[in-house]
């Protein structure tokens, strides 16, 4: 085995001599956004610092808590908090939690994030399915010698995003009457916020929003063969589009309101797995 495969292979081993559930799906969570794992009926809560080589978050909102247990009658895997490339990580590393989940046995994924609105529909505390994504802007995490065993040299991302995964989720939010508009994401490598040039650039190029996580998370999902799901709540007006400063503590008071309805939707999608 390559070295990437090694370092999977002994963080899934950590978290097998914790619990032997094998996930049916996981689920990513973004700043703000931890809360809901408090629905979650956890046979496992593992903190990243106890998995071997897993990498641990330093950015507030984030707990940084790997959690397994049973959910909507699904038996499912929940990362309360993710790394991010600005923090020093090298990009195996921000992407080594989504093998993680991929080996322990989740077919399907659900990444969300906290993210800027640049859509002329998109208002903070909306919640945004995303249809596709432009990761140009950060390292593609498939860099460096290909691991076989994880999945093809040369992965097809056409549909990076499931469409089956995106009509569940519509439905799920038709069926609770929340709001979910649709967009295309753009990934930063951050950490500081974009530039009113680079928005108006950013919307050119077709972006709906822009984050500074997730789009490399799904490419290595992809990569590894899992249905991806993604939702953004947009916590804020990008650069230029609104009047006041922007601030991470703005971010997690936006995602704080928006928490109940993006719960609520969460569920639904997941017991419609």
């Amino acid at each position: 085995m390559g070295r990437i495969l090694d370092r999977v292979e002994a963080c899934v081993r950590a978290i097998r001599a914790r619990s032997d559930l094998v996930p049916e799906a996981a689920v990513v969570l973004g700043s703000g956004l931890g809360g809901f794992a408090e629905q979650l009926r956890p046979v496992a809560a593992i903190d990243y610092r106890e998995i071997p080589g897993f990498p641990v978050s330093t950015v507030e909102g984030h707990a940084g808590r790997f959690l397994l247990g049973s959910l909507g009658g699904k038996q499912i895997a929940v990362m309360q908090g993710r790394v991010h490339y600005y923090e020093g990580y090298a990009m195996e590393d921000v992407v080594l939690p989504i093998r993680v989940l991929g080996r322990l046995g989740a077919k399907q994924v659900i990444l969300t994030n906290a993210a800027g609105g640049i859509g002329p529909g998109l208002a903070p505390g909306d919640l945004m399915l995303l249809t596709d994504h432009i990761a140009s802007f950060v390292p593609s995490p498939l860099i460096g010698p290909n691991e076989d065993a994880l999945g093809t040299r040369f992965p097809d991302m056409t549909a990076v995003y499931s469409p089956l995964l995106r009509e569940k989720a519509k439905a799920a939010a038709k069926g609770l009457g929340i709001t979910l508009k649709e967009g295309v994401y753009l990934q930063t490598t951050g950490p500081a916020y974009e530039t009113p040039a680079e928005v108006r650039m950013f919307a050119r190029l077709g972006a709906d929003a822009v984050g500074m996580s997730t789009a490399c998370e799904a490419v290595a999902a992809r990569h590894s063969g899992m249905e991806v799901c993604g939702i953004s709540c947009i916590t804020n007006l990008a650069a230029g589009l609104g009047d006041s400063p922007l601030s991470h503590g703005e971010v997690q008071t936006a995602a704080d309101r928006a928490a109940r309805d993006f719960t609520r939707l969460l569920l639904a999608l997941i017991a419609a797995l």
